[in-house]
């Protein structure tokens, strides 16, 4: 039963994942389809990973109250219906309600998804491969949604981007019905944090927002000033939380070192990875002219290389903790970027770098998430809503700044391998940090 319990799950965890990248192959579709201006890519790019990065916390905290499997339920069935909108769009303004609506029902399914999952999986090797498989399906699914969104736009039209969400969120909905038991909602008293919740929520957006408009000259100044206004509102919500009787984020999660590490090497592993993913893409149909269906097919390689990673976890575990295991992942996160970079302008570069990278996501993935969750049952809520803001705040601010990077030549070396040797050396910076805090505690230990 275990095993059904992790499939439907991590099920999931796939299908909200892929949606933040499935519909942006079939951009260009969706432009030429409803006669939309050139100006509406950025908001249809940008509107489905605000209302995802945004709603994680909230949604961890309502499952805390109202049961996770009930608002998993709600999440998916949320998730359905508005991709049904979606799929009915004759304008932009339905379409980017769809959009936003499924970043938000996708933000509501998550954490509770991932709550379940350390509920039906006891600690030891049981919880380390869940978690593994926990961490492929999320990795595989952000870089094949490329893949799968140009097929479908390809083949059935861009409608099929959202059509084909009803019947999977059918199909999900009767699988938590049957496999997935209940886990009863903590007792909790006062109120929900409702100001907290809308300060972190458009702290998140500001920041995502403004990373979006990184990549173009002309709105530079305001993706800037949207990442100040977002961290300012989130300096706010750190007050809010302070002086709140009953903050959205317990102040014991604050407190949490492994909560902290765990965001950190979560944030790392996807600016680091999501960035050279999105670069290799553009380069891929820019330079070496590639179909979209074949960058698609060169960037399964990391997909295919964070299963094979992930399905060496549970014999690592044997001799790596999840923190030695972050810092090997990260440290051939680091290799893979450093390939990318050294291969720069060669399709077999990209397609050898991407999976090393990959290889590394697999590892660091499960140790980033090992290592956050590790806490007491009242804060593992809080922290896989946590865990998975600091995954998309990642991705985000990642992939804007690289790719703004990766728009400028320094001397005689190409923007796009500097952009790579960036993505490495924060990896590896990363790494190098988490290994000088281990042999501290060691050092300490021995004294004892």
């Amino acid at each position: 039963m275990r095993r059904w319990v992790v499939t439907v799950l991590c099920l999931v965890q796939f299908v909200d994942v892929l949606g933040v990248t499935s519909a942006t192959t079939a951009i260009p579709a969706i432009i030429d389809g409803l006669n939309l201006d050139e100006a509406a890519a950025g908001p249809i790019a940008t509107m489905y990973a605000m209302f995802f990065g945004g709603f994680l916390v909230l949604g961890a905290r309502l499952g805390d109250r109202y049961g996770h499997r009930r608002i998993l339920l709600a999440g998916i069935v949320m998730f359905a219906l508005v991709s049904i909108v979606g799929g009915t769009a004759t304008g932009l303004a339905q379409l980017l309600i769809a959009r936003a609506a499924q970043g938000a029902a996708a933000a509501i399914s998550v954490p509770s998804a991932l709550r379940l999952l350390l509920h039906a999986s006891p600690e030891g090797r049981a919880r380390t491969t869940a978690l593994a498989a926990w961490s492929a399906v999320g990795a595989a699914a952000g870089a094949s949604g490329f893949l799968v969104g140009g097929v479908l736009a390809q083949s059935l039209g861009w409608q099929a981007v959202f059509w084909v969400n009803a019947p999977v969120g059918a199909l999900l909905a009767a699988g938590i019905l049957s496999v997935i038991p209940v886990l009863p909602p903590q007792k909790r008293t006062g109120s929900l944090d409702a100001f907290g919740a809308v300060l972190l929520i458009g702290a998140v957006m500001a920041i995502v927002f403004g990373c979006s408009l990184l990549e173009s000259a002309s709105t530079r100044a305001l993706g800037v000033a949207g990442i100040v206004a977002g961290a300012l509102i989130g300096a706010g919500f750190v007050v809010r939380q302070r002086l709140a009787a009953d903050p959205l984020i317990p102040l014991d999660a604050f407190r949490s070192s492994n909560i902290r590490v765990g965001t950190l090497v979560s944030f790392v592993n996807t600016a680091a990875t999501s960035s050279s993913a999105v670069i290799a893409t553009l380069f891929l149909q820019g330079q070496l002219d590639a179909s979209p269906i074949a960058a698609g097919l060169t960037l399964m390689a990391l997909s295919i290389a964070v299963i094979v990673a992930s399905s060496l976890v549970r014999t690592l575990s044997r001799w790596l903790d999840s923190r030695r295991l972050a810092i090997a992942g990260l440290g051939i996160i680091a290799g893979g970027n450093i390939v990318l970079a050294c291969t720069y302008g060669t399709w077999w570069g990209i397609t050898v770098g991407v999976g090393i990278a990959g290889f590394g996501l697999g590892l660091a993935s499960v140790g980033a998430t090992s290592i956050g969750t590790d806490v007491s049952d009242s804060l593992a809520g809080s922290a896989s809503g946590i865990l998975n803001t600091g995954a998309q705040i990642g991705t985000a601010l990642g992939t804007a700044l690289l790719v703004v990077v990766a728009s400028f030549d320094l001397g005689r070396i190409p923007g796009t391998a500097l952009a790579w040797s960036i993505a490495a050396l924060g990896a590896l910076a990363t790494a190098l940090s988490l290994t000088v805090t281990l042999l501290r505690r060691q050092v300490v230990r021995s004294r004892r």
